[in-house]
């Protein structure tokens, strides 16, 4: 039960937060100096940007705290002993994990608070910034806090630049969802889609940096946790990691479609866009969607595994 409750807690925690800090993120670089006209609009985009952050941290309330109440059982043997003061005294002051969870507390908190005057202009960077440090702070929780030295530093690192780059790029592929949804059938031959095509270049043109920098912090990552071809052949960690690699691969190729194939066709004035270009890219980010989340399945349940190197 325990093992059970850490990986579905950890898994929708996951979802929340890259939710959180994509969803907030987005309006920052695919408006970019049209931040107080998203802020004064009351279109489809930001009412469901809005839903969107708010179940987000509500989810990442809850599921914080089914974290914290699985761990802490998982330490003091059974669940049970969460009530217990000593056991919650120990787990304060004993270990990182405590403090680290009351500072993520205490974020989520502020957040929700800011959401109250969100998209107003400040807001719109404070969110963002909380939410990324929410992010980046679950590296703390991870098997990155193991290694030791400067190569404990590089780890840390690596695993909070790939934290937040999966964030910005996975996160952000919701809000794409609802924009390639919300978008008329047929577009305008002599301006394409509009705000929707070029929106879209911008997302699209992010796609190249996020998976050159998930690669590279991939592969570093992977050198700490795995350390030999073997043992990632060998391992139930290792081949866990060979299905996430396989499934992010996909993911990439289809970005890399959509990049160059479909996203040309919204941003060049005058392209014959039809219903059939946007049944196909409704259905490859719904593709790419499903995908993501089967990513995030499987970074759960690794980070309840020990990893292959040990």
């Amino acid at each position: 039960m325990l093992e059970a409750g850490l990986i579905v807690s950890r898994f929708l925690h996951y979802v929340a937060v890259l939710s959180l800090f994509g969803a907030a993120l987005f309006p920052l670089y695919t408006y970019r100096g049209r931040l107080d006209a998203f802020a004064s609009d009351d279109g489809p985009l930001t009412v469901w940007l809005r839903r969107i952050l708010v179940s987000a941290i509500l989810l990442a309330f809850v599921s914080a705290l089914g974290w914290f109440v699985f761990t802490t059982g998982a330490m003091a043997g059974d669940i049970s002993q969460v009530t217990n003061l000593a056991v919650l005294n120990a787990v304060m002051t004993g270990t990182d994990f405590g403090p680290l969870w009351v500072a993520r507390f205490v974020s989520i908190i502020a957040i929700a608070a800011l959401l109250r005057f969100w998209p107003a202009k400040k807001s719109m960077w404070l969110v963002p910034a909380l939410a990324g440090f929410l992010l980046a702070s679950l590296a703390g929780t991870g098997h990155a806090r193991i290694t030791e030295g400067w190569p404990g530093t590089i780890h840390i690192a690596s695993d909070i630049a790939h934290l937040l780059v999966a964030g910005w790029w996975l996160g952000g592929r919701l809000p794409r969802v609802i924009l390639v949804f919300a978008a008329p059938a047929a577009g305008d031959r002599r301006h394409g889609v509009g705000p929707l095509g070029k929106v879209l270049c911008r997302f699209s043109g992010i796609g190249t940096v996020a998976v050159a920098i998930l690669i590279a912090s991939g592969v570093v990552n992977s050198w700490f946790l795995v350390g030999s071809p073997n043992a990632l052949l060998t391992s139930v960690y290792g081949r866990l990691l060979i299905a996430k690699v396989a499934i992010f691969l996909i993911m990439a190729a289809i970005a890399t479609a959509n990049r160059w194939w479909i996203t040309p066709q919204l941003c060049r004035p005058g392209s014959a866009f039809t219903h059939a270009w946007l049944a196909r890219l409704r259905c490859h980010v719904l593709d790419e969607q499903a995908l993501g989340l089967c990513v995030v399945v499987l970074v759960s349940l690794l980070g309840t595994l020990q990893p292959a190197v040990s």
